[in-house]
């Protein structure tokens, strides 16, 4: 069973539907109400940093990374503020309880919806599996092929925010890790709330470099994989042998690494954060030879390896991110996520205007 529902993850990636009927309802763990103390007491200091506008190069400068992130062209940005860390639990928390929001993954299970975005005459799951929950990753227990994410992740019925590994799991002592399991909506609608916005994709890229200029990472051109100190990464074998080299096998606190040099925090690894941009393989060879002035992405959603599915730009990589498979912890590095899904890895920051 547990390998059916394996396969079942690859499929059902976008299960997690918006159902209108339900939106009202909110359930919080009541002990996160109780734990206010915690809450205060585990928030790190944060803040907004002025990213002042500026002409860059936007995507990848050498040779060999994934084909989505060429060519290089120029773009040009206004200044913004941006958050300096990732939103943390504890801010999520203080949303929730200020207006009973409720996530995606805690909603219940519109098939007909979900059907729109599947291939053709994909067959109806049991009812036992389309109940609400979220992506999980759980390590193999030796080497598999990397060819199939059913590998390593996994449908868990009760996964959330609040409930990050599944039903039995807390946020009540990770309330400084960034908040996971957000679809694009969940993430949306915080900003909203805190008067702010999701940023592009330009302004990601352009903030995450921190001033450096053809650099491979955040931090310059020195290798992360032999590095416990640079960034919360996947060290060792994946998906099944994580050494921990940077400390953590999971999420880590938000501001543990060293920040770059526009003082933002997690800008590689950790999770990848969502944008607003529509996801499009092809969207910089189309644009290739045009100078832009504060893009905003692609107007049309495209991705070969899941087209059915309507996708932003995510960015920064994540904690399960490894050379051998996921090599996005980079500034260039894109990748598509299904708006409908949230998973253990994915998160957000803010940005606004000046």
């Amino acid at each position: 069973m547990k390998k059916l529902i394996g396969i079942l993850a690859v499929i059902l990636s976008v299960l997690a539907c918006k159902d209108t009927n339900s939106e009202k309802e909110i359930v919080v763990d009541k002990t996160l109400a109780q734990k206010t103390e915690i809450k205060k007491s585990s928030e790190p200091t944060s803040k907004m940093v002025w990213i002042e506008g500026a002409s860059f190069q936007m995507g990848a400068h050498i040779k060999g990374y994934y084909g989505r992130e060429y060519p290089e062209h120029q773009v040009e940005l206004d200044g913004f503020w941006m958050d300096n860390h990732e939103v943390t639990n504890a801010q999520y928390t203080e949303f929730v309880e200020a207006t009973n929001y409720k996530t995606v993954a805690e909603r219940a299970i519109d098939w007909e919806q979900i059907k729109k975005e599947l291939p053709p005459n994909t067959p109806k799951p049991h009812d036992s599996i389309l109940r609400p929950g979220s992506l999980v990753f759980k390590a193999s227990n030796g080497p598999v092929s990397l060819n199939n994410p059913a590998n390593w992740w996994y449908w868990v019925i009760g996964a959330n925010w609040q409930h990050p590994q599944g039903p039995e799991s807390t946020i009540l002592d990770i309330m400084d890790h960034p908040v996971v399991h957000m679809a694009y909506e969940d993430a949306l609608a915080y900003s909203k709330w805190a008067g702010k916005r999701l940023p592009t994709e330009a302004e990601w890229e352009f903030a995450s470099k921190g001033g450096l200029v053809a650099k491979k990472y955040t931090w310059g051109d020195e290798e992360a994989k032999e590095r416990g100190d640079l960034a919360n990464i996947f060290h060792g074998d994946f998906p099944y042998n994580n050494t921990a080299l940077d400390k953590y096998v999971g999420t880590a606190p938000v501001m543990q690494f060293k920040p770059n040099g526009y003082d933002l925090y997690d800008m590689s690894g950790n999770v990848w954060e969502w944008t607003s941009d529509l996801f499009n393989e092809n969207y910089y060879k189309e644009i290739a030879g045009t100078i832009c002035k504060n893009p905003t992405g692609a107007k049309i959603n495209y991705n070969p390896r899941d087209p059915y599915a309507t996708e932003r730009v995510t960015k920064g990589g994540s904690f399960l991110c490894h050379v051998s498979y996921c090599f996005n912890y980079r500034p260039s590095a894109r990748e598509g996520s299904s708006v409908d899904s949230g998973m253990s890895h994915i998160g957000f920051r803010c940005v606004k205007n000046k």
